[in-house]
């Protein structure tokens, strides 16, 4: 038998524009560009703010690039503030409630993912009820709860908290849900118990998330201003932000430097932060990318 005819396709007349695309790429890239440069010039106006003179940084109209590069505003800062001292209870605080949040938000959002047992869903229903309760509501019974424990002016009364957080079990847990349960079964057959297999399957094949999750905690943790402005009483319990803000209102400041102090401090509080980043970085974007979050 012959194979039946088939109709030939219609080609069309009408020629594809070229240079469109040509013509979009770097449009986009001049958009990208500017976003960039606005989204980043408070940092870069800090950031050489913070080396600047006096002069300099009284001048009308404004000076970008200082005309003479000093560190007198760090020398200054630190000898009116305690920075040492400050930065250290804001690294100890931030890492802290890193790795709390590590820990506990890890290991629930694999009980979560992974776990059969009653009532799992209402779990889940109020780690998604959490997310919804804006954080300001929980100040006041918060204090009140370190009051009576005696923990005001601890680094405990600043760590507990903030220990575990609504967000950091649902990231967990939904990027803990892409792990083949095939896997974990074929270990429980070999003998692994329950905590060989979270410790030695599940969390190295999570560091994305892990990753991200280390940075949103620890962002968050070293930037919070207004639980440590209501739990500590003692100075030397202040964190950075807390210090820093206490000494803009200080009518003492403009001895040495003024807002130049007050920029080399905010320079300071930034650039752990970019550290932090910077290391994890490839992670972070790799944990936003495939954290499930649907």
């Amino acid at each position: 038998m012959s194979a039946p005819a088939t109709t030939p396709r219609p080609v069309s007349t009408q020629a594809r524009p070229r240079g469109r695309g040509r013509v979009r790429t770097p449009l986009l890239y001049a958009v990208a560009s500017l976003g960039l440069l606005v989204t980043s010039a408070p940092f870069l106006w800090m950031a050489l703010s913070a080396f600047k003179t006096r002069r300099d940084l009284t001048a009308s109209p404004p000076v970008w690039i200082p005309s003479e590069w000093t560190l007198s505003n760090f020398s200054a800062l630190l000898g009116q503030l305690d920075m040492p001292r400050h930065f250290l209870n804001s690294l100890i605080v931030a890492v802290l409630v890193t790795l709390c949040n590590l820990l506990f938000c890890s290991m629930l959002g694999y009980a979560l993912a992974k776990l059969e047992f009653a009532g799992r869903s209402k779990v889940f229903g109020v780690v998604l009820a959490a997310l919804m309760v804006p954080g300001n509501l929980l100040i006041l019974p918060l204090y009140v709860l370190m009051t009576k424990l005696g923990l005001i002016d601890t680094y405990a009364g600043l760590v507990l908290p903030f220990a575990a957080g609504a967000f950091g079990v649902f990231l967990m847990r939904q990027f803990m849900q892409s792990i083949p349960d095939e896997l974990l079964e074929a270990a429980r057959i070999d003998g692994a118990g329950e905590w060989y297999i979270f410790w030695r399957i599940v969390l190295p094949l999570v560091k994305p998330a892990l990753a991200t999750l280390t940075i949103f905690t620890f962002l968050g943790s070293w930037n919070n201003f207004v639980w440590p402005l209501i739990a500590t009483n003692d100075p030397d319990k202040y964190t950075l932000p807390v210090a820093l803000a206490t000494f803009a209102n200080d009518p003492n400041r403009t001895v040495g430097g003024g807002n130049g102090m007050l920029m080399a401090g905010s320079l300071l509080v930034v650039l752990p932060v970019l550290l932090v980043f910077a290391v994890l970085q490839r992670h972070f974007t790799q944990g936003i990318a495939t954290a499930g979050l649907k």
